[in-house]
């Protein structure tokens, strides 16, 4: 094992562009996430029944988007 696969972990082969890659795309479904929490958040308790959800259920819902 060389000690750069042990700084930059990446895809096999797809090298330091693969990196940015998986980067950019943890980070947009981060993004996502958040937002649909924020979202889900601000709505009111009949809101959110209606819909099937209750307040417990919105980092259930938001954790979907970061699998």
């Amino acid at each position: 094992m060389t000690t750069e696969s042990l700084c930059f972990p990446t895809r096999a082969s797809g090298g330091l562009s693969g990196l940015f890659s998986a980067i950019a795309t943890r980070v947009a479904k981060w993004r996502e996430a958040s937002a649909t929490r924020v979202a889900l958040s601000k709505l009111s308790d009949r809101e959110l029944d209606d819909i099937g959800l209750t307040r417990g259920d919105i980092n259930i819902v938001a954790a979907q988007y970061r699998a």
